[in-house]
């Protein structure tokens, strides 16, 4: 009688966790619960991409101080305002210049 009590509530239990088991499966495969994992990976897929452009964009600027450094380019400018030169006069152009020419002003065309 013990033997048979045993085998029974043993069957039971192993039904009962088949059954929970199954119906969780079937649970992850409703319309609804695809939709929400798709859309749980993509924002994983979206925040893995962003860390990995924020570190290709830190290691340019790395790279990019470290050669400005061996080129010795990391130095400012005395004066950092950029100006244009000055503007000549049409008195001051050479005498043989011509606005219509593509070579105007040198000497050796």
């Amino acid at each position: 009688m013990f033997r048979r009590t045993f085998w029974f509530t043993t069957g039971v239990a192993a039904g009962v966790w088949a059954t929970t088991k199954v119906n969780r499966k079937l649970n992850k495969l409703t319309p609804e619960s695809l939709a929400a994992q798709a859309a749980d990976r993509a924002v994983l897929a979206g925040r893995r991409i962003k860390v990995f452009a924020l570190d290709v964009r830190d290691g340019m600027a790395d790279r990019e101080a470290a050669l400005k450094d061996a080129l010795g380019l990391s130095a400012p400018p005395a004066d950092d305002r950029r100006q244009l030169p000055a503007q000549r006069s049409r008195a001051q152009l050479p005498q043989n210049y011509s606005y219509n020419h593509p070579n105007a002003g040198n000497e050796d065309h």
